[in-house]
């Protein structure tokens, strides 16, 4: 196509993330005529900048870790940390020199046409890319998903701060490091730096790090990180950022705070300011893009996706996804939007798994609610593990239909932990079936009994 060529085809898919890349694929398979679009690499951030490179970290740090527990239970350790093999690691089975050209070849098998370039919306069901424009006669998917948010900070932008698509290319650590933003990626990020023997100091604005899971589990991790020599600073307000001499300073509170390197790590923007939503009655300005139980924005239009603003999760936009091209394919049985359990995990250690409302949460719905909270320490599998075996498992029932809206574990391997009380929400399993359940013995599952009895334990 040359000009000002114009093709119709079923469906464009424009962003080609995880979300973007399931669509245009199934799309594809069912028959339809699919483009899928994309200026950067094919597979999105998770691949290449977040989910697979950072785990990569967190699994060499948890092993060092692991090692220095021998002392007391299995012997001696003299560990010696060497970042090079991580980097190597990641440079070799994550980044593959930015080469997305797998990733294509299993799309373009698929069926799907890919144009390399920036897609914008062109008016409805209408999508232009360099001097091309596709009319789709069923519709557009939008999954242009998210980037690094950076705050508002004096001197900042002035500065070679990292983000999380700058570390996956470290191949030498500094001897110190401030992170900014406590949630998941900051704590993961600053346990995996000191493990390997960086000084780390955590700035978060708000009251405490991980401030979107329960108190119980950021008073947990703010424990662990005092005895990792993590400095944790929480609720402060940083008024300027300096770099000079290969240093970087924050002033925070008054006081001059001074690293070898700034990591700022404070959420993600939605990527909708340069794609064309003004062209279909949408402000382009937006922080999410609203969509009803098919994923639908407005007639013609799908978003699926960080882009949606239900949680920037791979697994929220693969979900996402089947359900838009269940709705796109007219498919009667297709399955609705349901955000009830929606699971998370952030990976340090001990991992903090969290599935549907938090006890603040459920209080603010107006929900009547009992809470069940139980060690895992205390469970036999917890004393039998003994060293690391910080954690515990905290359910929120609503008290008038008995059934669980909410669960938090944290421990080793929370994340696997927290599968079964996801079914639980999801399927809406009664506590008192629960309370039946026979649990193998000695594992960490005990502790989920524990705290679903508690929660019919007299106060």
């Amino acid at each position: 196509m040359r000009g000002d060529d114009r093709s119709e085809v079923d469906v464009v898919v424009l962003g080609l993330g995880p979300g973007g890349e399931s669509a245009a694929a199934a799309l594809a398979k069912a028959g339809l005529d699919v483009v899928g679009i994309d200026q950067r690499l094919v597979g999105g951030e998770c691949p290449f900048y977040g989910c697979t490179p950072t785990k990569m970290m967190v699994r060499a740090a948890d092993m060092l870790a692991e090692a220095r527990r021998l002392p007391g239970m299995a012997g001696r350790s003299d560990v010696e940390a060497d970042w090079a093999q991580v980097a190597e690691r990641i440079a070799d089975e994550a980044i593959h020199g930015w080469d997305d050209s797998e990733a294509v070849e299993s799309l373009t098998s698929s069926g799907v046409m890919f144009v390399r370039g920036h897609g914008r919306l062109a008016g409805p069901r209408t999508v232009a890319v360099g001097d091309q424009t596709f009319l789709a006669r069923r519709g557009v998917v939008l999954a242009t998903g998210t980037s690094p948010a950076v705050p508002p900070i004096d001197g900042l932008d002035e500065t070679p701060y990292w983000t999380n698509r700058d570390i996956v290319t470290v191949s030498d650590l500094p001897a110190s490091m401030i992170v900014i933003g406590g949630g998941a990626i900051g704590a993961e990020l600053c346990q995996v730096f000191a493990r390997f023997g960086v000084r780390v100091t955590l700035l978060e604005a708000a009251g405490r790090i991980l401030a979107q899971n329960e108190p119980e589990a950021s008073a947990l991790m703010t424990d662990v990180f005092g005895r990792e020599d993590i400095q944790v600073l929480s609720g402060v307000d940083i008024s300027r950022v300096d770099y000079a001499d290969g240093h970087f300073s924050a002033v925070v509170g008054g006081d001059r705070l001074g690293a070898d390197n700034l990591l700022v790590v404070t959420g993600r923007q939605c990527n909708l300011a340069d794609i064309g939503l003004e062209t279909v009655g949408l402000d382009p300005e937006s922080d999410a893009l609203d969509t009803d139980d098919q994923m639908r924005v407005t007639d013609g239009l799908w978003a699926i996706g960080d882009v949606t603003g239900k949680g920037a999760y791979t697994h929220m936009a693969t979900y996402q996804a089947g359900i838009a091209v269940d709705a796109i394919l007219h498919r009667d049985d297709g399955a609705l939007a349901d955000y009830r359990a929606v699971p998370n995990v952030t990976y340090t250690d001990p991992e903090v798994g969290a599935v549907g409302m938090t006890q603040e949460q459920a209080e603010d719905a107006g929900l009547t609610i009992r809470v069940g909270f139980a060690e895992l320490a205390e469970s036999p599998r917890g004393w039998v593990h003994k060293t690391g075996n910080e954690g515990f498992v905290k359910v929120v029932e609503d008290a008038d239909s008995h059934l669980l809206v909410g669960a938090t574990v944290a421990g080793p391997m929370g994340g696997e932990l927290l599968g079964l009380l996801t079914l639980a929400v999801h399927a809406r399993v009664p506590t008192s079936l629960l309370q039946t359940m026979i649990f193998a013995f000695p594992t960490f599952y005990e502790t989920i009994e524990a705290a679903v009895a508690d929660l019919h334990s007299p106060a």
